[in-house]
C-alpha cells in the first residue's frame, strides 16, 4: 500500500475489533504484522492508507477502540502521528 499508515494495539482483541469496525465502514485495510521498530504489546497492526486518516480516526475514537498509535514509516524507522 503507497503512502499507508500502520495503527499498532496493545491488544489483540482490540485489533480484531478495530479489522471488524473498518471492513464494516468499507475502508480498505490489511492486517499485518506489527513491525519491530514499533513497539506495542499485539503482534497483529492494521494498515491502510493515508487517505483514510480522518475516518480511521474517527471511527476508532467514536468506539473507543484502544490503539497504541498510527505510525508513518520514516528513514528511521516509524514515527508516531
Amino acid at each position: 500500500m503507497e503512502n499507508s499508515l500502520v495503527m499498532a494495539f496493545d491488544s489483540t482483541q482490540q485489533a480484531l475489533r478495530a479489522e471488524m469496525l473498518l471492513e464494516y465502514a468499507e475502508i480498505e485495510i490489511d492486517l499485518c504484522p506489527t513491525p519491530k521498530e514499533i513497539t506495542a504489546g499485539c503482534a497483529l497492526s492494521i494498515q491502510f492508507g493515508s487517505e483514510d486518516l480522518k475516518r480511521v480516526t474517527e471511527i476508532v475514537h467514536d468506539q473507543s477502540v484502544e490503539i497504541r498509535g498510527i505510525f508513518r514509516r520514516s528513514a528511521s524507522g516509524y514515527e508516531e502521528l
